[in-house]
């Protein structure tokens, strides 16, 4: 099932079959797309194999694309649980197409840009150019100190601030803060996220901080850029995708994406970036399917030699009164797992049992069980005061994979 239908597509489909001519001069990959015909229908797309993350950074490094008019920009996502990915955009970011569909922000708006700024990090920069095209006034934070959110946040009371942005982690760390110390936002109004999935507790902060904002959302990567957006009237997982944006659901309901803008820099052809999901009506009563997102296929970890479904065992923990995010730590040890942490933010006062939870996973969790038969007190369940995040981007991922010492 594609998100276009064939009368919207397939004239366009020409972009596609020159990203598979870029992608036939990969060494790498030339033998992959030899003999894959060109497309001039969907289902010709949808016979194509699907691109992978390691598949596009190789197609990428032999193609160095350049951009025709302006600068060309390099971003880096991921790292986390496998390599880093790579991505290629012009100067703006191909912002206009998506602001010719989606405008959250107006030239009356005072906006936060909090996404962070740090090095080979493009939501910043792309929130920037969606803010340059709305003609809205900018105050751009990126990463903040601890020591610091009470002084920010008195002055965007100040500036009557309407609009903020950033990932979910980010936004509710500044939520969280205003809320704790009793600070109210009055005047903001558009809540804008990108880069993880939205996080349904930031609806409480945002209820007893500025009970008028509501959430607009981007769904993308570095790889695909923007693909779609929603409305505060739309679901927070089901997004609008942009008519140059072909999205289509394969097996085991695994999305990918192929570009039919003609100025894309990454050859974007079938590009699988692990999120399944499925393409239905919107309540919101815009006409087509919009695309929902069913979350990470890719959340499978090794253990041991036995997959651990991370996604899973957040779930559980994050259903346990007072707990109000997790993260799961695996510590390697010569490429094994010698120690698993499933770390617990808990809410101010909340008293959490955590050995109770602690045996309860190992012993409702066959994985882990298995794994960790002969030294259970390597799995440990354990109360912080905060979870590892990336202090370039401000995401905190489900899963964290570091080496021991």
């Amino acid at each position: 099932m594609f998100s276009l239908t064939p009368e919207a597509a397939e004239p366009r489909l020409a972009v596609a079959r020159g990203t598979l001519e870029r992608l036939r001069q990969v060494p790498e990959l030339a033998l992959r797309y030899r003999d894959c015909p060109d497309p001039g229908t969907l289902d010709g797309i949808a016979a194509l194999p699907p691109l992978l993350k390691d598949d596009l950074n190789l197609a990428l490094a032999h193609l160095r694309p350049r951009a025709e008019h302006g600068a060309t920009w390099l971003f880096q996502s991921g790292g986390s649980t496998g390599a880093p990915k790579l991505g290629h955009a012009p100067t703006g970011f191909y912002m206009s197409g998506v602001h010719a569909h989606w405008q959250p922000l107006d030239r009356d708006d005072v906006f936060v840009n909090a996404w962070g700024a740090g090095r080979m990090w493009g939501a910043h920069f792309l929130a920037a150019a969606l803010a340059d095209l709305s003609g809205c006034q900018v105050i751009a934070v990126g990463s903040v100190a601890q020591d610091e959110y009470a002084e920010w946040l008195a002055f965007f009371k100040t500036r009557e601030v309407t609009a903020i942005g950033g990932t979910p982690s980010v936004l509710r760390l500044w939520f969280a803060h205003a809320r704790a110390a009793g600070l109210e936002l009055p005047h903001l109004r558009k809540v804008l996220w990108l880069g993880e999935a939205w996080q349904p507790q930031l609806e409480e902060d945002m209820a007893a901080v500025a009970p008028a904002a509501r959430r607009w959302g981007m769904f993308g990567s570095t790889e695909t850029w923007v693909v779609g957006t929603n409305t505060p009237d739309c679901p927070a997982d089901l997004f609008h995708t942009l008519p140059d944006q072909l999205v289509h659901v394969g097996e085991d309901q695994l999305l990918d994406f192929t570009t039919l803008n003609p100025e894309m820099l990454n050859p974007v052809l079938r590009y699988r970036t692990g999120d399944a999901g499925r393409l239905e009506p919107c309540p919101c009563g815009r006409p087509g399917r919009a695309m929902r997102v069913l979350g990470r296929r890719d959340s499978v970890v090794q253990v041991r030699g036995l997959g651990l479904h991370v996604d899973e065992v957040i779930t559980r923990v994050e259903r346990e009164p007072g707990v109000s995010r997790a993260q799961v730590v695996i510590t390697e040890a010569g490429g094994r797992a010698a120690g698993v942490d499933v770390l617990l933010l808990t809410a101010p006062g909340a008293d959490v049992d955590a050995e109770r939870l602690r045996k309860e996973i190992l012993s409702g969790t066959f994985t882990l069980s298995t794994a960790f038969q002969h030294d259970p007190e390597n799995f440990r369940v354990r109360p912080v005061t905060e979870l590892i995040s990336n202090d370039r981007t401000g995401k905190t991922a489900h899963l964290v994979v570091r080496e021991g010492r």
